[in-house]
């Protein structure tokens, strides 16, 4: 009777065993890695797409500079072609897309010939008009004011175009550029008016109408050390179209928001005056919907990513 000898078979099927089994170790390896890489890639689209957005709509080479300037500082896979602006139904220019492409390389892989795959995402962002914003000062600014709508290249920006707003008596008894932004009737302490000019109102104000803070409050110190300690920042102002009725019943439509960098201020009593100009910014904020003028471009938007 003949015996089989089984012993060199099982090493076969163990060896074959080991070597599906690191395959398959190498391809959940590589394949988890790719994976990565390619969350990578989209980190990268989101805050390139963001970083463009912030020169949107008004110098859309910048916006793309930007967004290639970013990715290249992380990691890179965006070339020209790969940055698109277009416009919404809100505005024109005001939107970027940003596809990176990269290559993620294998390691076990390439073991069974594969050296490296594809990987890449993309990212749109809007820069929007707001239809509310966040840290909002209480100085209100007439629409008419001549920076805003003196010509037809205004609004004029920039430290080339310093300008004053005016405080004090507006044409309503009672009112003096300051906003109840609160929702609140009545004159406010300075306690209040000083933290929102040195921090903003924590909540999004929405456009609308506001009432008067009345009284004159410009000669409070904790108001007059507010404007001081913001020297040489930006705030966030209110802009109105109309101011109508009288004390604590005056009312401020507001239409929008325009920044302001203070250069200075002569406030005392009932009267006085900003120094500064009117600059672009990016602020937080809720988008704006409308198409129909009501929110006018102030310079004043939020940037999002968008589907």
């Amino acid at each position: 009777m003949k015996i089989r000898n089984d012993r060199g078979q099982a090493t076969v099927i163990t060896v074959v065993f080991l070597v599906v089994l690191l395959g398959m170790a190498a391809l959940v390896l590589d394949i988890g890695s790719w994976y990565r890489a390619d969350r990578a890639t989209q980190s990268t689209a989101d805050a390139a797409a963001l970083a463009g957005a912030q020169a949107l709509p008004y110098d859309t080479t910048n916006a793309r500079a930007l967004a290639q300037q970013y990715s290249n500082k992380n990691g890179g896979g965006v070339t020209g072609g790969d940055v698109t602006i277009t416009s919404s139904p809100y505005s024109a220019n005001d939107t970027i897309k940003v596809q990176v492409h990269r290559t993620a390389s294998g390691v076990f892989t390439k073991l069974f010939g594969v050296n490296q795959v594809g990987v890449g995402s993309k990212a749109t962002a809007r820069a929007s008009l707001m239809q509310s914003a966040q840290y909002v000062a209480p100085i209100g600014v007439n629409l008419k004011h001549p920076d805003l709508k003196g010509t037809t290249a205004c609004p004029c920006f920039g430290p080339g175009n310093v300008t004053t707003l005016p405080l004090g008596k507006n044409g309503a008894p009672g009112s003096f550029d300051l906003i109840n932004i609160d929702g609140s009737k009545g004159g406010t302490g300075g306690q209040i008016l000083a933290d929102w000019i040195l921090h903003g109102y924590s909540g999004y104000l929405p456009i609308g109408s506001y009432l008067s803070d009345t009284g004159a409050k410009w000669n409070d110190s904790l108001v007059q050390n507010a404007l001081e300690q913001r020297m040489h920042t930006t705030l966030l102002f209110p802009v109105y179209d109309t101011l109508s009725g009288s004390g604590a019943n005056a009312v401020y439509h507001v239409v929008g928001w325009v920044g302001f960098y203070l250069m200075g201020h002569d406030a005392h009593g009932s009267t006085g005056s900003l120094t500064g100009y009117f600059t672009q910014v990016t602020w937080d904020g809720i988008e704006s919907t409308a198409t129909d003028g009501s929110n006018p471009d102030l310079g004043a938007r939020t940037v999002k990513l968008i589907d």
